[in-house]
């Protein structure tokens, strides 16, 4: 049979952001897929050792554009523990409820581009319809629904006085009603699940050797998750479950992610009905002294990781990023072969890319 390669990217109305895939096909069938990144490296790494640690808190928010505030809150955890500061335990409080409140705006922007790149235009609907409420608390908390600018070295920038608080509980009751009922259209809707059940199918072997984390993973039965494994800011006060599957193929990491979106609903509720009294901050010194530290978090795709060095003075001697992104991107090219061309939409939506923070 003929072999033919297929362009997919880098622009392309399967893919948010540049990414270029060329699948080698016989008939219907994937028979290889290559990949090539680089169309939107921006040198982060380099720039931020020409930066102050405050001036690099708004660079840095801006390596991924869905998870920026986990970002800044694994750099100032690093620097934190270079200065050695403790941070008042409602900043921290209010740095753990963004992290939530953004887990929950990724995971249904997510769920939204799966269903419409596999043509179930209203689930899509619904599922950026109920995000709109989380970006709406975050945009109350902070002025922004993207980029929020609330951390800082020492804790947040930002408090919530008494009617935003009486304000973001009466959203998450809006929000709970609403994906209650998207998991419900989720767990009964047929042919979602024939379109996603055994599509891009990972083993917990493959998900090792690629080094992936997050919701693929535990979507293949890997129970990792640093919020509970090693927490961090506020975790280790709250209660929740960690969720996880064992098929590990698109179906699978779909129902994970829709469970752990009620998971973060529950740790925001419990955040917000007890949140500790005094301040956001401590006050930082600008320089920072000689060391290295590396600070890890739980992004919405998975673990995300700094190592962060000092040389003593305003500015970092190097910053260097491990995303989640870049694990995931080496097993889709082996997710991507054997399988239909009409399953391609959802291998590559399943796995949640972000090109942005894996090219950087």
């Amino acid at each position: 049979m003929t072999r033919v390669t297929i362009p997919v990217g880098p622009q392309h109305p399967l893919l948010k952001e540049p990414l270029s895939f060329r699948l080698t096909a016989e008939g219907e069938r994937v028979v290889d897929a290559a990949m090539r990144l680089g169309y939107v490296h921006r040198g982060v790494e380099r720039l931020v050792q020409d930066r102050s640690y405050i001036q690099n808190l708004y660079l840095l928010e801006r390596v991924c554009g869905i998870c920026s505030h986990v970002h800044t809150t694994t750099y100032c955890q690093g620097v934190e523990a270079l200065l050695e500061l403790e941070v008042p335990a409602r900043g921290l409080a209010l740095r753990t409820l963004t992290c939530e409140l953004e887990r929950i705006h990724s995971h249904l922007l997510w769920l939204g581009v799966l269903a419409e790149n596999i043509g179930f235009s209203t689930i899509f609907m619904y599922a950026w319809r109920d995000r709109e409420i989380a970006l709406d608390i975050m945009e109350d908390i902070s002025g922004g629904r993207i980029a929020h600018a609330v951390n800082t070295i020492g804790g947040v920038r930002v408090d919530v006085e008494p009617e935003q608080i009486r304000l973001a509980q009466h959203r998450l009751d809006e929000l709970q009603s609403q994906v209650d009922e998207l998991v419900n259209v989720v767990k009964h809707e047929g042919t979602l699940r024939v379109r996603t059940e055994g599509v891009a199918r990972a083993s917990l072997e493959q998900i090792r050797g690629h080094c992936a984390v997050g919701p693929i993973a535990r979507a293949a039965g890997l129970d990792r998750d640093l919020r509970r494994d090693a927490p961090y800011a506020y975790y280790d006060r709250l209660f929740f479950n960690v969720i996880t599957a064992q098929d590990g193929d698109v179906w699978a990491a779909t129902w994970v992610r829709v469970l752990e979106i009620l998971e973060s609903l529950s740790m925001c509720r419990q955040i917000l009905d007890d949140l500790p009294s005094g301040e956001v901050a401590t006050r930082a010194p600008r320089r920072v002294p000689e060391g290295e530290v590396v600070s890890r978090a739980e992004a919405p795709r998975g673990e995300v990781v700094y190592y962060i060095r000092s040389d003593g003075s305003d500015k970092p001697a190097r910053i260097k990023i491990r995303t989640p992104t870049l694990p995931a991107l080496s097993l889709v090219q082996h997710q991507l072969k054997d399988i239909n061309m009409a399953d391609v939409p959802a291998v590559i939506s399943g796995v949640d890319l972000c090109i942005a923070c894996a090219d950087r």
